[in-house]
């Protein structure tokens, strides 16, 4: 699973003031867990900083590490959303994840980061099993 430790910060330049900063990588990758098949997708994170912003290279490089990894595309869009929300704190975040054309579908998922003191529940994994293909002779 791919390590939050990658990200890295700086403080806030402007803390008294809202201003948004809005980070966009194009190069996103993950695999498919069902078939090992590459994702593309466009990452989108926007966000207002509290205390704390994130360092462009730390996010590229903790980017990068989904590269090889079997995950969802809900997954990985609230992955980024939980991993962001916990280094930065920040007064608010949307991570959008936009993902390429693949099978006719496109696909894009939204997640909102919650700034709450309470610890997030954790993460349930249901197996999922598809019968075997079977096509007329």
């Amino acid at each position: 699973m791919v390590d939050s430790k990658i990200l890295e910060t700086f403080p806030n330049p402007a803390p008294g003031r809202d201003y948004v900063i809005e980070h966009t990588h194009h190069e996103f990758t993950s695999l498919c867990p069902m078939t090992g098949h590459p994702d593309f997708a466009d990452i989108v994170v926007r966000y207002v900083p509290d205390g704390l912003c994130v360092e462009l290279k730390s996010l590229k490089l903790y980017f990068h590490a989904f590269r090889n990894e079997g995950i969802f595309f809900e997954a990985a869009t609230n992955k980024i959303c939980d991993d962001l929300g916990r280094a930065l704190s920040p007064r608010s975040l949307v991570i959008e994840s936009r993902w390429k054309a693949r099978g006719g579908f496109t696909s894009v998922v939204t997640a909102e980061w919650k700034n709450l003191k309470t610890k997030l529940p954790p993460r349930h994994h249901t197996k999922t099993t598809l019968a075997p293909l079977s096509f007329p002779p």
